[in-house]
């Protein structure tokens, strides 16, 4: 008698595996939907939410009612700047917010916040290998041959009743000319759309994004065998020994004293500066420079003071290492004086607005990295509270219309309507787009009809709306920023009537 071995599977198991991919397939049908060919708008906060449906649909173990109405609000939350307007900060948060989702309800997310952000990290690097493990994993049947093989076989079956039905159905089109109308009213123009390229690469990176989510991996942490090694004394030895640290930090220490006192005297103090020089000019020279110096400052007390380093266990390296991070913060914060010095004399632009916002971001990290030392805290630590600072920062920055904060801050400091700073630059404002139109609308109130520069403004601002008015009016490509400029454009135009 011969014996035969039949692999069984779990009914459950099976219902679970055609859930994933319908699931699966659904998701890239709608990201096509609303993201192909669209432009961004309010589709992106929709995708969030859809992604997040799908990895709460498909997870091993469902999550309770409360716990996934929780995790959708999270999720809109973190969307939420995407319904202001389309940025890339704003995917960021949303993208951050479903994976966070996916590694929650598959156990991978860790219990302590300040081990979130490497979690995240180990994430990443694994999304591109997780679709063919996807295909492997939920495209082939207990029987190692493709699903789609599978299907293909049950179909072959319906080749002969489909093949006679397509004949029949030729045969009434000829002898019935309302079928024959009906036929050929019928488009099938969009099967052509389906199929081109670059439709296929879209549903190929979606793919790869959505089968990362329902089935997230992390890098597998490596762990060092440690092994017993005489102890060697960090007072006398290695490249940064205890000596070495402290005649590093007295020169530093120096060095920027000298710089803060000279910050003092001609920054804060407003002294005299030589007669070739201007504020602006010195205002200018030290605001990019003096913020790589205090990056470099900080990854130099990082490295001196690791846990077990010689600046570890020694009481005057720890005070000399707080007076230079304190030095450091005065530096940053004397950058952000220069920086508004030199705005106040040459205008405002975007750059250098998020060269205020990373002086700021440097200056706390200094603090974070203060407080680590002052506390006895982890690396892990200060990494986390810094990726903290630097996500609230964003989401606030994602709301923020920042093209017109910058064009009404220029218009009203400008000389033609201060009487201060330099002459307005319309073609700046032009490059800044239509959250520039109701700066621009100050500026022509301002100016007298004859003068030229009102001739401008107001071409500007024309060519501004009209750039405007052929946006995209699709539903998907909503935007609540965008809404915002068409009520104010067709408030204006009322008015003018």
């Amino acid at each position: 008698m011969q014996l035969t071995h039949k692999q069984t599977v779990a009914p459950g198991r099976t219902l679970a595996n055609k859930k994933l991919l319908l699931v699966f397939i659904a998701t890239i049908a709608v990201a096509d939907y609303l993201i192909f060919q669209q432009a961004p708008g309010l589709n992106l906060f929709l995708l969030s939410l859809s992604l997040t449906s799908a990895v709460l649909m498909t997870a091993r173990r469902p999550p309770s009612g409360i716990k996934a109405a929780t995790c959708l609000g999270i999720s809109a939350l973190a969307a939420a700047p995407l319904l202001e307007t389309p940025s890339v900060t704003g995917v960021i948060f949303a993208m951050t917010a479903v994976v966070s989702i996916a590694l929650f309800c598959t156990n991978l997310l860790p219990k302590t916040p300040m081990a979130v952000p490497l979690t995240l990290l180990r994430f990443i690097p694994l999304v591109p290998l997780r679709l063919p493990h996807f295909y492997r994993r939920y495209f082939v049947s207990h029987s190692g041959k493709p699903i789609f093989g599978t299907t293909l076989t049950s179909l072959a079956g319906w080749l002969l009743p489909l093949g006679m039905g397509l004949v029949f159905l030729l045969l009434f089109t000829v002898a019935n000319p309302l079928i024959a109308m009906g036929l050929h009213n019928i488009d099938l123009s969009f099967l052509i759309n389906l199929f081109d390229i670059t439709r296929i690469g879209f549903w190929l990176f979606a793919a790869i994004g959505i089968s990362a989510i329902l089935r997230p991996r992390l890098i597998r942490k490596i762990r060092h065998h440690i092994t017993e090694t005489p102890q060697v004394s960090h007072q006398s030895t290695g490249f940064l020994d205890h000596t070495a640290l402290l005649r590093c930090l007295w020169i530093f220490n120096l060095l920027f004293a000298m710089q803060t006192t000279l910050d003092v005297l001609y920054l804060w103090g407003g002294a005299e500066l030589p007669t070739d020089m201007s504020h602006a000019e010195y205002a200018h020279r030290g605001a990019y420079p003096l913020v790589a110096t205090a990056l470099l400052a900080a990854a130099f007390v990082l490295i001196a003071m690791r846990s077990g380093g010689p600046g570890d266990s020694s009481r005057l390296i720890r005070m000399l290492v707080i007076a230079w991070i304190l030095q450091n913060v005065l530096l940053c914060l004397s950058s952000i004086l220069r920086l508004d010095l030199y705005v106040q004399t040459y205008s405002l632009t975007g750059l250098r607005m998020a060269a205020g916002i990373w002086m700021g971001l440097v200056a706390t990290g200094l603090v974070f990295i203060l407080l680590r030392i002052a506390l006895r805290r982890s690396n892990e630590w200060l990494i986390s509270m810094n990726f903290a600072t630097l996500l609230a920062v964003l989401y606030i920055s994602a709301f923020f219309d920042f093209s017109g904060f910058i064009a009404r801050f220029n218009v009203e400091n400008s000389a033609e309507v201060s009487q201060l700073g330099t002459p307005l630059d319309l073609y700046y404002l032009n490059s800044l787009g239509p959250s520039a139109i109701p700066a621009i609308d100050i500026y022509v109130a301002k100016m007298p009809g004859h003068d030229w520069r009102h001739e401008i403004a107001k071409r500007v601002r024309d060519r501004l709306a009209t750039r405007f008015a052929m946006r995209s009016l699709d539903w998907r490509s909503w935007s609540y920023r965008d809404h915002r400029i068409a009520n104010y454009i067709r408030s204006t135009a009322l008015i003018e009537q």
